[in-house]
């Protein structure tokens, strides 16, 4: 054997080595790849039941929020229908009672001029 043969024994003997240090990360890639894989592989499966979960929940949220608009325009009608009450009876009610709040002061103050009158008479 000559020298030129063991240098190159030598050099194959170290590409070995350096293959087999390359091929030691290579295959914890591949393990780390395969747990990457594994996990979402998980999280997809998680997450059907959500998402079926929350379109649930959602639906029943917009039937809740459409009763809420029905109960609302219920109670803008009632206000609307008070409200005309209310006009309609200031209307009937207040011209009355304003003219009998007048009678009533007229009156008050005829006795108090009377009863001023009667004083100042007596005195």
């Amino acid at each position: 054997m000559t020298g030129g043969d063991i240098a190159g024994l030598i050099a194959a003997g170290v590409f070995a080595v350096l293959v087999a240090i390359i091929a030691i990360p290579l295959v914890k890639l591949g393990g780390v790849f395969d747990q990457t894989r594994d996990s979402i592989k998980d999280v997809s499966d998680g997450i059907t039941p959500i998402l079926a979960e929350s379109t649930v929940t959602v639906q029943e949220a917009n039937k809740q929020l459409a009763r809420v608009d029905v109960i609302t325009r219920n109670v803008e009608e009632v206000t609307g229908n008070v409200s005309s009450l209310v006009s309609l009876f200031a209307a009937s009610v207040g011209g009355p009672l304003i003219r009998l709040a007048g009678f009533s002061a007229a009156v008050r103050a005829a006795m108090l001029s009377f009863r001023t009158a009667k004083k100042v008479k007596d005195d």
